[in-house]
């Protein structure tokens, strides 16, 4: 029968892996935020048109072509294509078991989730990733709007809201400096300076890394 020395079961102990939690914000996917930045600028020429039309579209993995959409979907192909993971999906398994956390029947009268529309749309994304502990704070409001996020990096999502109201959304494709984002304002995703922005409220600043 074999025996092992106090020193050698010690040392097996000490070279064995060991599997730990990930707190809140560690990336898991190495480089995570700059593959996110990488697949939102690729949509940039791909997607040349904006549509915020109610679709019946299929789930998991639902998609509207891609040659539309709207800013939300900026955010939404992104996550698919950089790290394969499916917004829709997440968005519909969470509201199911947190309803009231999002504000849908507020806002839209909804007593269920819809796994059509809940991920599209920019209030239900905001409340995920705060559920996802992936809020940053925002600083004291400014003059110019534009400037009023700080130490953005490559994959952070930033929000406004829009005159009367209206929410958008952009992903950061650099950063912290000269930062730029892709976002889906109207007319097809476009890649612009993030002072262009400064007429708009920053409304959340968030880094969700899986």
């Amino acid at each position: 029968m074999l025996t092992l020395s106090r020193r050698t079961a010690l040392g097996m102990f000490a070279a064995a892996p060991v599997l730990v939690r990930a707190a809140p914000g560690y990336a898991l996917i190495p480089d995570a935020g700059r593959k996110l930045a990488a697949a939102a600028r690729a949509q940039v020429g791909v997607t040349v048109d904006y549509d915020a039309s109610y679709r019946s579209i299929g789930y998991p993995n639902g998609d509207v072509l891609r040659t539309s959409g709207v800013c939300s979907d900026v955010l939404i192909r992104a996550a698919r294509d950089a790290w394969d993971i499916d917004l829709q999906q997440r968005v519909h398994e969470d509201m199911k078991a947190a309803f009231d956390a999002y504000p849908s029947r507020r806002e839209w009268g909804l007593t269920s989730p819809d796994a059509n529309i809940d991920h599209r749309r920019v209030l239900n994304l905001e409340a995920f990733l705060v559920r996802q502990k992936a809020r940053l704070p925002l600083p004291a409001p400014r003059l110019f709007w534009g400037d009023a996020f700080e130490n953005v990096a490559p994959g952070d999502v930033l929000t406004w809201r829009l005159t009367g109201g209206r929410p958008h959304l952009g992903v950061a494709v650099s950063g912290p400096e000269d930062v730029r984002v892709a976002h889906n304002i109207g007319d097809g995703v476009k890649e612009e300076p993030l002072w262009r922005f400064k007429l708009h409220k920053p409304a959340g600043h968030y880094r969700w890394r899986v």
